[in-house]
């Protein structure tokens, strides 16, 4: 991978995911950070992104509208999109899953967490 996006309100959480990329060995790939959903799909929009990891509650774009953004571009629908958040429930997982996300975790994650998330995107 060489350029993913993290995109959350908290800078403490997106320090979090990518000390576990880094350590799931992803340290090497571009890490481009956001503060809302709209900050994301502009940096998704001025270059291409082999993943985006996003927070679903964020102001100005929640991560599901952001989702739903990405799945209806034709540039961006190919982009696998993993969604971390704290409000998770089945239901929404569910939701999300339906919109298109490649996975859903619940905050707070761990390194082997995310990494069984991104397997199937490594091999």
């Amino acid at each position: 991978m060489n350029r993913i996006v993290i995109a959350d309100d908290s800078a403490t959480a997106r320090m979090f995911i990518r000390r576990c990329l880094e350590i799931v060995g992803l340290g090497e790939a571009t890490l481009v950070e956001a503060e809302h959903g709209r900050e994301a799909l502009s940096l998704l929009k001025e270059e291409d992104a082999d993943l985006l990891l996003t927070d679903l509650n964020m102001p100005v774009m929640d991560g599901a509208t952001l989702l739903k953004w990405v799945k209806s571009s034709p540039r961006l629908h190919d982009l696998p999109v993993l969604v971390i958040t704290s409000a998770g429930n089945p239901a929404k997982e569910q939701e999300l899953l339906s919109l298109g996300a490649f996975g859903v975790l619940n905050k707070p994650v761990s390194p082997a967490v995310l990494m069984d998330a991104l397997k199937p995107l490594l091999s």
